[in-house]
């Protein structure tokens, strides 16, 4: 299969429309306009205009105008989402599914023009099931009669669920394999399972663009990817997802790992980052490992996680120290109401539970790493950075075990008076 530039075709899609949960810091970022998160003013107006709506509807309807009349906040900001991209003229539009697909409000859009199926996990227990055959089941809800419908090759019975369902819709499905173009291609998200999204994404791309008549492929051997694809790739930022950021003396790496898939993931990537011991040299090397979990089986993340780094890294200790933090953001204020869970335990949070679980976990699991346990991410964070102050050698720190921590913690890092960089 050949991948053509059509030069000779203008381009149509000058806006395209991007809506994704959840968020890291701002709930503007839900909601984006070319890869820009819509403005604090652009935000209220559609709030507003979508909040007056759905009052006036009631009243006409004769029904109270009061909360009843709104749809739960997922729901309300799905109906936002497509209120602000009819209204700011979007050509294309990008729309992630929020939990499972057969029962989510993103499934209003009766005829997408594609869709797509990433790496399956266990997540989500509570609505979408505890197997995975349960879970594929919910995310095979998504493909729509008529539409043509991808999906990345995956465990063999996520496939076969998907593949039954998609028979029962009549829906053409095709299983996307890591695309060998991409060999020579670097991804601006690192970390090499990011290569099979990539699979992903440059096959939606292409149906997509076929499908409006732009003819992307030829059915002869493979060549090359478009110029713009490859732009693309190499240009992408996710905030939270395999990301580097620097300061002195400290390397942050932030994944917002929080399924046992992804922290393993997360965890086989932090472990290409170690270069190989100096086996003449006596000194341990700092490593931090910055978590919280808390809504999950943090315990079984963590050992996970350590599991994973011990088989990469063999003899040598994946951790000097590990910080367990509760996921509010700062010591004084709290947290910013964008980054408030309200799925937490409050009173687990303010005893730290799931903390003092954790820490003694890891005693158990390692008894050499230094562990400690602090209230919020900012108190993490300068504990942090007094492990690194007076050394001449970067510490390493990996932050992750949840998106509500990396939310936070990018929080601390770019409002905290240090200048950090990628």
């Amino acid at each position: 299969m050949e991948y053509v530039d059509r030069p000779d075709r203008p381009s149509i899609l000058r806006k395209i429309g991007l809506y994704t949960s959840p968020h890291l810091r701002s709930v503007r970022e839900r909601i984006q306009i070319n890869n820009v998160p819509l403005t604090e003013e652009q935000f209220a107006k559609y709030f507003f205009e979508t909040w007056d709506r759905l009052e006036k509807s009631a009243l006409d309807a004769g029904r109270p105008a009061d909360v009843t009349a709104k749809p739960v906040y997922f729901r309300f900001l799905t109906l936002m989402a497509l209120h602000t991209y009819m209204r700011e003229g979007v050509d294309a539009a990008i729309i992630e599914c929020g939990i499972g697909g057969e029962y989510d409000s993103t499934n209003i859009l009766v005829h997408p023009v594609v869709t797509g199926v990433s790496n399956l996990g266990i997540d989500h227990v509570g609505v979408l099931g505890s197997t995975i055959e349960e879970i594929a089941w919910h995310k095979a809800g998504i493909m729509k009669t008529g539409s043509p419908a991808l999906a990345v090759e995956q465990d063999p019975i996520a496939m076969e669920v998907l593949r039954k369902r998609a028979e029962e819709k009549n829906v053409k499905l095709q299983f996307v394999g890591r695309n060998p173009l991409l060999d020579n291609v670097q991804l601006g998200l690192a970390a090499d399972f990011q290569k099979t999204n990539a699979s992903l994404a440059i096959a939606m791309a292409v149906a997509y663009l076929n499908a409006i008549g732009y003819h992307l492929q030829k059915d002869e051997p493979q060549s090359t990817l478009p110029a713009g694809f490859k732009r693309g790739l190499e240009q992408v930022q996710w905030g939270g997802r395999c990301e580097t950021r620097r300061e002195k003396n400290i390397a942050w790496y932030i994944d917002g790992g929080h399924t046992l898939d992804s922290i393993q993931l997360a965890g086989k990537w932090f472990a290409t980052q170690i270069k190989p011991a100096d086996k003449s040299s006596t000194k341990k090397r700092k490593r931090v490992l910055l978590f919280n979990q808390q809504t999950r089986d943090a315990t079984a993340l963590a050992r996970a996680l350590h599991d994973t780094l011990a088989t990469a890294l063999g003899a040598e200790k994946p951790f000097t120290h590990a910080v367990f933090c509760s996921n509010v953001t700062f010591k004084d204020a709290g947290y910013k109401p964008d980054l408030v869970s309200v799925n937490a335990n409050a009173e687990d949070v303010h005893e730290l539970r799931v903390q003092k679980g954790l820490a003694e976990a890891w005693k158990g699991i390692d008894e050499e790493t230094e562990v400690t346990v602090l209230r919020t991410i900012e108190e993490a964070v300068n504990l942090v950075r007094e492990i690194s102050a007076g050394g001449d050698e970067e510490v390493m720190v990996l932050v992750t075990g949840s998106l509500h921590l990396v939310g936070g913690f990018l929080e601390v890092l770019e409002t905290g008076g240090q200048k950090v960089g990628a």
